[in-house]
């Protein structure tokens, strides 16, 4: 009984050392004629966007009378903005008007806790487009705020149309790489495997504005000088090729 059971359990460990050949020759190898591979195309493009942001600062002592005081500067500049408003040519964004208070040591007590001495607000007005010229004659009909900051950048449009130039010079360099790589490698050509493309997001270069603009405006037609530069706009191609014989 004892040598049945003995001669049982060497047949079976054979069987096993057996059954775990098939599973080791099943590892795929490395790969060697596998290339990991990228290339790129620039482009340069005239920004056709341009946003003023435009803002203003009250103070007093009551925090009523700061908020109308900045709800009129606002209006009176949304009333100037509104008469040249054009969806994708000039759009207007009203915001962050925000009052916070200030504090001070009361003069009765140099220990007591410090008390509000007044209220400070501010508001800004954003507008932005691609009609450079009609944005730039409004920056100096609008009195109520001051500009505090001017930004340049690409529209979707524009954008889009340079990355469709640009995709295939960064497509044509991708393979142009491929092909020598896979010469070089001893290879006679490659086949395409899987590929990324993406475009690089430019961003919007701003500027802060002259603070001697407004008072320097006696005309209220009086532009804001407008050059807007150009824009990169670069295309990358990633990914990999199977070289062939």
């Amino acid at each position: 009984m004892i040598r049945t059971s003995k001669k049982l359990a060497r047949t079976l460990i054979a069987a096993g050392a057996v059954a775990m050949v098939p599973a080791l020759s099943y590892a795929d190898p490395a790969r060697t004629d596998l290339l990991s591979l990228s290339a790129s195309a620039t482009t340069e493009v005239a920004r056709d966007l341009l946003q003023l942001r435009f803002s203003t600062t009250r103070e007093g002592k009551d925090a009523g009378a700061v908020q109308n005081e900045l709800k009129q500067a606002l209006d009176a500049a949304l009333t100037e903005a509104r008469k040249v408003a054009k969806p994708g040519q000039v759009d207007l964004q009203a915001g962050n008007l925000s009052i916070y208070p200030r504090y001070g040591q009361p003069k009765s007590s140099a220990s007591a806790a410090p008390q509000i001495t007044g209220w400070q607000g501010s508001v800004e007005l954003l507008v932005q487009g691609r009609d450079m010229e009609a944005i730039s004659k409004l920056s100096g009909r609008i009195q109520s705020l001051s500009i505090a900051s001017v930004s340049y950048g690409l529209s979707r449009e524009a954008r889009e149309k340079a990355e469709g130039d640009v995709v295939a010079q960064a497509i044509a360099s991708y393979k142009a790489k491929a092909a020598v790589y896979a010469q070089q490698f001893g290879y006679a050509g490659y086949r395409i495997g899987e590929v990324s493309v993406n475009a690089d997001q430019p961003p919007m270069p701003m500027m802060a504005a002259a603070p001697r603009f407004k008072a320097m405006s006696a005309s209220a037609d009086e532009a804001l000088p407008v050059e807007s530069g150009k824009a990169t706009v670069t295309v990358n191609v990633s990914g990999n090729v199977v070289m062939t014989r």
